[in-house]
């Protein structure tokens, strides 16, 4: 093999590589879940941890029905 040609193989194989994750990432972030905007809330009476709309500061146990506030990490 020339200098070209091991230059040139050298090239393509890494373009290849370059293309497949490329293709891998675009997979991933077609099928992969996606984040929720949902707040997350725990019962300050039964523990239970639920989520409910992004607009929602108080929201009701599914539960036992009692009011609590936002989960905050």
């Amino acid at each position: 093999m020339t200098a070209e040609q091991l230059i040139f193989a050298y090239v393509l194989v890494m373009l290849g590589a370059v293309g497949l994750l490329t293709v891998a990432e675009m997979r991933r972030r077609t099928f992969g879940p996606t984040p929720s905007d949902d707040h997350v809330f725990r019962c300050d009476g039964c523990g239970f941890l639920y989520t409910d709309d992004p607009d929602v500061d108080r929201s009701r146990c599914p539960n036992c029905g009692r009011m609590n506030d936002m989960f905050r990490f």
